[in-house]
This record gives C-alpha cells, sequence and structure tokens, in this order.
C-alpha cells in the first residue's frame, strides 16, 4: 500500500519543481520510500523557521541508491493528478 511523506523543500527547489523542471529528490532513505508512495513537498522558509504553504504532491516512479552517500537515494517524481 502506497504511502504518503510530508518533506520539507526550500523555494529555490519547490520552484523547479513547480516549473517541471526538476524531476528528482536526494533525500536521506529515513522513511523506507517505495515505488508508487507520494511526497507532499512543503515549502520552507529557512529564514523565518516556518512553512509557506506551498506545496506539491508528487509520485515515486524512480529510485536508486547509486552513487549516493550511505542511506541515501535518488527519487525520480511525476505529477500525481490524484492528490494536485
Amino acid at each position: 500500500m502506497s504511502k504518503c511523506h510530508d518533506l520539507k523543500i526550500l523555494r529555490k527547489y519547490f520552484n523547479d519543481v513547480l516549473l517541471g523542471n526538476k524531476t528528482f529528490e536526494i533525500r536521506k532513505n529515513d522513511r523506507n520510500f517505495e515505488l508508487g508512495d507520494y511526497i507532499n513537498l512543503r515549502e520552507w522558509d529557512p529564514d523565518k523557521q516556518e512553512y509557506t504553504g506551498g506545496h506539491l504532491v508528487k509520485q515515486i516512479c524512480y529510485m536508486t541508491d547509486y552513487q549516493q552517500k550511505d542511506g541515501y537515494v535518488v527519487l525520480g517524481i511525476r505529477p500525481c493528478l490524484c492528490y494536485e
């Protein structure tokens, strides 16, 4: 069964995901990400230490740990019309 993971994302990366220029996330795999899971990317302002209110839901369509630090994965993400 698919899970939905809430994740912080900085504005500069959020905008690239929003525009479709960034179709991946590199994350520590401390949540046991799996293909088909959803990620709710919540825009984070580190200066104010708070969420901005912006968010995007994407589906994990690819995963690899090739050439990553121990415990990290690259997540290929695609739009998820069922949640957006």
